[in-house]
């Protein structure tokens, strides 16, 4: 059955026809949330084509981001391989903690059992193939090794012998008969059973924990900051960025505690901000009680925000102290004698 879906935008797109093409993208592959700047135009086209488990699309949208989060893999149980193969433009695409920059020939594998996000940044077009995982004939622990990463045909190996086979065939199933199609859709789905075999046994970039940190450092200021805002934002669960903090020995929370307190500690020893209300200062800081602020800051480093920053105006103790470790859990420390 052949499904076609165009959206066109010449203006900035208004609400609904954004929200048809949310809907058409979810129809066909799985529960997603779309989002376009509001000063750009956009175009979107979606031609796809069921043949037996395996679905192939066509895709043309850009500029736009395509977000699929935890509360969509939770609420939608499809649990499909999508497989990328970039025509013509640009995209990124993020999971695992992977990033992905496709250009025109390359070709990536996602995961709709766990979050991810593609950026395009201009208008571009792709073929989509939705995959039944067990046809890749992979272990479940090693997709995460598999997403996010380039299949480049030029790099060689198996992908510079399957992958213009893989586009010959699928170029072909459009004019096959029925029983030949199916033959088709089988032969493509080994070929990229042996590409995903072999793309797997790569390693994973080891760059994940200095993004995430990098990123939150610049959010520092923003209160209802959550782990699933985080997650979201780099593409990957929950449950897997809270076992990423825990190997560093510390939580989220206690993370982003130290940090904020530990810029609130030397905004308060500057001169420039001498003026500054102490509540302004936890506030820019991201808390929004000022009493919790106080009392953490006097857990941390031993005194309240008004005697630190009476003390660091005095010059009787070095205006920066060594911060709270961000990597433990906060302790409480035995409060300073006033």
């Amino acid at each position: 059955m052949l499904t076609t879906v165009s959206c066109a935008a010449p203006e900035p797109a208004p609400g609904d026809r954004l929200t048809a093409w949310r809907r058409a993208l979810s129809r066909t592959f799985v529960d997603v949330e779309v989002s376009v700047a509001p000063d750009r135009p956009w175009t979107g086209t979606l031609t796809a084509e069921r043949l037996g488990a395996l679905q192939i699309a066509t895709e043309e949208f850009g500029p736009g981001t395509i977000l699929r989060g935890a509360a969509a893999v939770a609420a939608d149980p499809r649990g499909h391989i999508l497989v990328r193969r970039q025509l013509e433009g640009t995209a990124l695409l993020l999971q695992d903690g992977r990033s992905a920059e496709l250009h025109p020939g390359d070709l990536a594998f996602h995961d709709a059992r766990r979050p991810f996000r593609l950026v395009l940044p201009e208008p571009q077009r792709a073929r989509v193939l939705m995959v039944p995982r067990a046809l890749l004939r992979l272990e479940e622990r090693h997709l995460p090794a598999l997403t996010a990463t380039v299949v480049d045909e030029t790099a060689g190996g198996a992908a510079a012998l399957l992958l213009p086979l893989l586009d010959g065939l699928v170029d072909e199933v459009a004019w096959a008969g029925r029983e030949r199609r199916e033959r088709l859709a089988r032969t493509a789905a080994e070929i990229l059973a042996t590409v995903a075999l072999e793309q797997s046994g790569r390693q994973p970039e080891p760059a994940l924990w200095e993004r995430i940190t990098a990123s939150l450092g610049s959010r520092l200021g923003e209160p209802g900051l959550t782990p699933q805002d985080i997650a979201d934002e780099h593409a990957i669960s929950p449950r897997y960025l809270h076992r990423l903090f825990q190997r560093q020995g510390t939580t989220v929370g206690a993370w982003l505690r130290a940090r904020r307190l530990e810029a609130a500690h030397q905004e308060l020893a500057r001169p420039a901000a001498a003026h500054r209300p102490i509540a302004t200062v936890a506030a820019r800081w991201g808390f929004t009680s000022p009493s919790h602020f106080s009392r953490a800051f006097r857990d941390t480093y031993g005194m309240s925000p008004a005697q630190w920053r009476r003390t660091a105006a005095d010059g009787t103790t070095p205006a920066r102290v060594p911060p709270p470790d961000p990597t433990v859990r906060l302790h409480r420390r035995p409060q300073a004698t006033p």
